[in-house]
């Protein structure tokens, strides 16, 4: 059995509490998207459009570490199902714009408020300045450690 010294077996407590945490609340939430009868990929897009608006597809495609041959045929299947269209992009011809239909918002504006609810159930064990420093804390990990790369 491996024995660090005590900064190492601290950092590996805190690993793997913290993907338990995010197993637990992932397997929630993922349950919660489901449910609503939309297929994880589409609904991970239309919350995209949904909260931040408009995005051209290659800037999609970067978000979620989709190829851009893959985005294509999510972007397609979307708007084969009238919950997205492609609008050409004011400021570059070469690109399109994906934004959300009235379908799709209808839809979104009828499941998100339950997926908020049950993500705000899944962290509501701490409090909210408690929720404050992990978010400051989670992004001072994020960022450290993406600069080791």
């Amino acid at each position: 059995m491996y024995r660090g010294d005590e900064q190492s077996e601290l950092d590996l407590r805190l690993f793997r509490i913290w993907m338990k945490a995010n197993k637990s609340i992932s397997d929630n939430v993922s349950k919660d998207i489901k449910e609503s009868g939309v297929a994880p990929d589409h609904f991970m897009i239309l919350e995209l459009l949904y909260n931040k608006g408009p995005h051209p597809i290659q800037r999609i495609s970067e978000i979620f570490s989709i190829p851009s041959g893959s985005i294509t045929y999510v972007v397609d299947k979307l708007e084969q199902k009238e919950f997205v269209k492609r609008q050409a992009c004011p400021t570059d011809r070469r690109a399109s714009n994906v934004v959300l239909t009235e379908k799709g918002e209808s839809l979104f504006n009828e499941i998100f408020p339950k997926h908020v609810e049950r993500i705000s159930r899944n962290l509501s064990f701490i409090s909210n300045e408690e929720k404050t420093i992990l978010i400051d804390l989670m992004k001072k990990i994020g960022m450290g450690s993406a600069g080791l790369k």
